[in-house]
């Protein structure tokens, strides 16, 4: 019999350790030649990540729980780590130290708050603390919308200026979500008055609708940029990372939706923990 945190300990290790992976290469390409020591950095954790990924994926769901309770810990470690890392070069940034370099601020602040969602989850997941279904239906798409935003937002910029139709239809994404992204705040402000089955029911099916409508521009654009058919500076790899992404928001929205399908949310759930199985 698997047991569910270490179905769910795996899941999130498996996707996010890849994405903590690509993010020290994509800050790695945005540092200048002279910037050795973070260069170095950025190799070590990506050399870290990538066996943490390896590993997760030697285990399987009949893996001892104690074992995964340990594995979790390292990683979680790691993950703050990197988060520090992170948070350490966006301080460089905006103070001026990086004069040249190629990552965006707010580039460098959404990896690092995917670090933090990272260490946080496993967290919960190691003292069993994770948040009520109403509280993380609101909270998972608080932080994905935003992350969707952001990438509306990378794309307009990295593609060339001459793509003005893609451009265009980058930074309708980008207002589309930041719209989202309020809506969604209001629910939370709301709470807990706001998380009835059928508020939370239309939250999740209107985010699901741009959600799908921007993984599907993200699908054309990696499929064009790896064609070489467009102008941008997008690396291939990086259309790929925000498209997975894409993806696991959909995941999560439609997990959600299956469990507002079987549960009555009305009755008073906030210590139930969030234990959805995936």
């Amino acid at each position: 019999m698997s047991d569910p945190f270490v179905v769910r300990s795996l899941d999130e290790i498996r996707f996010w350790s890849r994405i903590m992976k690509e993010h020290s290469l994509f800050l790695k390409l945005g540092f200048r030649c002279e910037d050795t020591q973070l260069i170095q950095e950025a190799d070590e954790f990506y050399s870290i990540f990538e066996s943490i990924e390896n590993k997760s994926h030697a285990y399987s769901e009949e893996t001892d729980p104690k074992t995964i309770h340990r594995f979790n810990s390292k990683v979680y470690n790691a993950a703050t780590h990197i988060w520090a890392f992170k948070r350490k070069v966006l301080g460089l940034v905006l103070r001026c130290k990086l004069p040249g370099a190629n990552n965006f601020p707010l580039l460098i602040d959404h990896v690092s708050r995917e670090a933090n969602y990272f260490r946080k989850r496993l967290k919960e997941l190691n003292t069993g603390t994770l948040e009520p279904i109403s509280d993380a239906i609101i909270y998972e798409n608080v932080f994905f919308l935003r992350i969707m935003a952001d990438h509306a937002k990378f794309i307009s910029h990295l593609l060339d200026p001459s793509e003005r139709q893609l451009v265009e239809q980058s930074r309708n994404f980008s207002f589309e979500f930041d719209q989202l992204l309020n809506q969604a705040r209001d629910l939370d402000s709301m709470k807990p008055q706001s998380q009835t089955g059928p508020l939370l029911g239309q939250f999740l099916d209107q985010n699901r609708v741009s959600v799908k409508s921007l993984r599907d521009f993200k699908k054309t654009a990696r499929e064009l940029i790896e064609a070489c058919r467009i102008k941008s500076i997008i690396h291939p790899l990086l259309a790929d990372h925000v498209f997975r992404e894409a993806e696991r928001f959909l995941f999560i929205i439609d997990m959600f939706e299956r469990y507002l399908n079987t549960n009555d949310v009305k009755k008073d759930n906030r210590k139930e923990p969030h234990s959805i199985e995936f």
